[in-house]
C-alpha cells in the first residue's frame, strides 16, 4: 500500500500518428562488470502508459542500496509519438567479488514482471575520466542545459500508534490492540511502506503480552480509513489489530516498537524531466502503553469463570417425551468475549434422566474491533420417570459480566412434559447380570470347602511339574544311548 506525493510529468504529445502505440513494461538490469568505486543500477521501464505502482526492489548479496530516481521523456520520429516513464534504483558496491543476482519478479501496475536475473562481476577502483567539455547533449541544449539536483527533506506529519479500546481491564476480560500508520490530511511528505511482511514478524515478537490470549484479526490489505482525532483530519493504515485477554492480574504492557518507511526527498527545483525525488528512510516509533489488570470479585469460581458479555439461545427437538424416548437438546452461549475458554454448563444429575456426553462447536467473529462468537453444546438426554420437569433445575452456565461488574448465570428456560410409565425397573433388568446368575438353575444349595478346592489345585500343578521332568529325564538318556 502507497501513499506518496506523486510528480507531475508533462508529456509533449502529437495527436496525428498516435494511435495504437504499443504499450511495454520492462525490468532492464545493469552492465555485467563495474568497478567497486562505481554505481550500479536496476530500471523499471514503462512504454506509452503513466507508471503508476511498483513493488520493491530485490536486496543483492555485495550491494547496497542508494535511493531510486524517476525519470520520463517523449520522442516522436516519423510523426509516431511514443514516452517512456522510469524509475531506477541505485546501488552501491560494498565489496569486490563475483556476485550473482537470482531471478526476481516486481509487481508494476498491477503485472507481475519477471526478471531472469545475472552474474555481476565487481572489480578494483576504476579510474573515471574527466567530462569532455566540448561533449554536447542534445537533449540538455533543448532544455536549457543540466543542472546537479539539489533534495531537500520535506517535514513529514505523520506517526506510528498504538491504541486500546480500554485503560484497564478484568483478568479475562478483552481489549482490543490496534497499531497503525497515521498521515495527517495536511502532509506533504511523500511516503511509502518498505518490507512490511519482515518488519511486521519482527514487531509482533516485542509487541505481544505473554500473559494473554490472542485473538489476531489476521489484517491482509492494508487499506487507507479517513478518522479525525482531536478535530484533525488523518488517513489510517492499520498493520495490526488483536484481541487480547489476560490470565493474570499482571499489567499488561505493550513497549515500544519501530516501524522504518521510505520517505523520499523532493527536488529543489523539479524539472519536467529529470530525477524529482530521492528514496530514504525514515523509523517511526509508537510509545510505550501499560494497561491496569483488576482481579475478579470473590467467588468460588473466580479463577475458572468465563468473562464476557453473554446470553443464552437454547433448542430442544420436544418439550413433550416419553420416558425411555432420547430428546436432543442445544446449550448455545453467544456473545461478546473469549468464546474459546468457554466451558459446558454445569450439570445436575439425579435418577429422573439420563445425560450423555455433549458434542462441541464454537464459531468465532473477528471484526470492527470486536471478537463475538457462539459456543454449541449439544446433548442427548434420556428422560426415565414421568412428570413435569424445569431444565432451569438441571443446566445452568456462570460467568461474569466486565459491563455490569457481576457474575451473572445463563438458565434454561424450557419445561419437559415426560409421559408413559417409568423406565427405572426397565433399566435395572437390562442390565447384564452376568454368569453367576446363568448358574443358579444347575446349582445346589450345598456348601463346599475353599481349602479342599485349594488342594486340589496344588495336586494338579505338583503332578504336571511331575510329568515335565520325567519326560525331560526320558530324553536325556536316549540320547546318551544314542
Amino acid at each position: 500500500m502507497k501513499f506518496t506525493l506523486k510528480p507531475i510529468f508533462f508529456i509533449l504529445f502529437v495527436f496525428v500518428g498516435s494511435k495504437g502505440i504499443a504499450q511495454n513494461i520492462q525490468i532492464q538490469l545493469g552492465p555485467d562488470e563495474i568497478g567497486e568505486n562505481q554505481a550500479w543500477t536496476i530500471s523499471v521501464n514503462v512504454t506509452n502508459e503513466q507508471l503508476k505502482t511498483y513493488s520493491n526492489f530485490p536486496d543483492i548479496d555485495g550491494l547496497r542500496k542508494r535511493g531510486t530516481s524517476t525519470q520520463s521523456q517523449t520522442s516522436i520520429i516519423n510523426g509516431q509519438v511514443s514516452s517512456m516513464q522510469s524509475v531506477v534504483m541505485t546501488y552501491v558496491p560494498v565489496k569486490q567479488g563475483t556476485f550473482t543476482i537470482p531471478a526476481f519478479a516486481m509487481k508494476i501496475n498491477d503485472q507481475a514482471i519477471n526478471s531472469p536475473g545475472k552474474r555481476i562481476k565487481i572489480g578494483a577502483p576504476v579510474q573515471v575520466q574527466a567530462k569532455d567539455p566540448f561533449g554536447r547533449d542534445a537533449f540538455s541544449d533543448f532544455f536549457g542545459g543540466r543542472e546537479e539536483t539539489e533534495f531537500v527533506d520535506v517535514k513529514e506529519d505523520a506517526l506510528l500508534a498504538l491504541t486500546t479500546s480500554k485503560d484497564e481491564v478484568y483478568v479475562g476480560e478483552g481489549i482490543t490492540a490496534t497499531l497503525s500508520f497515521l498521515v495527517a490530511d495536511n502532509n506533504r511528505a511523500p511516503m511509502q511502506f518498505f518490507d512490511l511482511g519482515r518488519q511486521l514478524s519482527d514487531i509482533l515478537k516485542k509487541l505481544k503480552p505473554s500473559n494473554c490470549w490472542e485473538e489476531n484479526f489476521n489484517i491482509e490489505n492494508i487499506e487507507g480509513e479517513t478518522i479525525n482525532i482531536n478535530g484533525k483530519g488523518y488517513t489510517q493504515y492499520k498493520v495490526y489489530q488483536a484481541t487480547f485477554y489476560p490470565l493474570n492480574s499482571e499489567p499488561i504492557k505493550f513497549p515500544s516498537v519501530g516501524l522504518q518507511m521510505i520517505k523520499f526527498k523532493v527536488a529543489k527545483n523539479p524539472s519536467f524531466f529529470g530525477q524529482n525525488r530521492q528514496e530514504d528512510y525514515k523509523t517511526f516509533q509508537s510509545k510505550l502503553k501499560i494497561i491496569k489488570v483488576k482481579e475478579l470479585p470473590p467467588h468460588p469460581l473466580q479463577n475458572s469463570v468465563a468473562v464476557g458479555s453473554y446470553q443464552l439461545d437454547e433448542k430442544i427437538s420436544t418439550e413433550h417425551p416419553k420416558a425411555g424416548q432420547s430428546v436432543g437438546y442445544e446449550f448455545n452461549i453467544l456473545g461478546e468475549g473469549n468464546i474459546s475458554s468457554v466451558e459446558r454448563p454445569e450439570i445436575t444429575k439425579d435418577n429422573n434422566f439420563d445425560f450423555y456426553e455433549p458434542n462441541v462447536q464454537q464459531n468465532i467473529s473477528r471484526e470492527h474491533g470486536r471478537v463475538t462468537g457462539t459456543k454449541s453444546f449439544k446433548y442427548f438426554i434420556v428422560p426415565k420417570e414421568p412428570g413435569e420437569y424445569h431444565l432451569a433445575n438441571y443446566f445452568q452456565w456462570i460467568f461474569f459480566n466486565p459491563s455490569k461488574k457481576q457474575y451473572d448465570t445463563l438458565r434454561s428456560k424450557l419445561t419437559l412434559t415426560v409421559d408413559g410409565e417409568s423406565q427405572r425397573n426397565a433399566a435395572i433388568q437390562s442390565t447384564d447380570l452376568g454368569s453367576f446368575y446363568d448358574r443358579i438353575e444347575i446349582a445346589d444349595n450345598v456348601l463346599h470347602s475353599t481349602a479342599q478346592t485349594s488342594w486340589i489345585k496344588i495336586s494338579m500343578n505338583i503332578l504336571i511339574v511331575v510329568v515335565l521332568v520325567a519326560s525331560a529325564w526320558l530324553i536325556f538318556a536316549s540320547r546318551r544311548k544314542a
